[in-house]
């Protein structure tokens, strides 16, 4: 973060919550959008932890679910990719939605 945006904000009167707000936010929006976009992928296709945590069936979650199918049914290969496309829709939909936050960042952080 730019030090001097913030020492001009403080010469115009803004307070450190407006300093937050109108400057440190609108900056620092891409890298939130990134990291939250990682914690999604990451936490959407985690595998282990359900794993090691979830005893019920009932409970597991999609990659744990995918898994027993696959294990269940004998390799049904066109069930199992339809269900695999399936499992990808939301990450895929998190990426794009967050898409534009990662050009202003590339843009953002050109400008000297």
């Amino acid at each position: 973060m730019p030090d001097d945006l913030i020492a001009a904000a403080r010469l115009d009167g803004a307070n450190e919550l407006r300093i937050y707000w109108s400057i440190v936010l609108p900056l620092a929006r891409p890298a939130l959008v990134t990291s939250a976009v990682f914690q999604f992928v990451w936490t959407w296709t985690d595998f282990m932890n359900p794993l090691i945590y979830l005893n019920d069936s009932e409970k597991y979650t999609l990659s744990i679910g995918l898994y027993a199918f696959f294990a269940e049914h004998d390799i049904a290969w066109g069930p199992l990719m339809a269900a695999c496309v399936l499992f990808t829709i939301p990450a895929l939909l998190i990426f794009i939605l967050g898409q534009r936050y990662f050009v202003g960042g590339i843009s953002t952080g050109a400008l000297k």
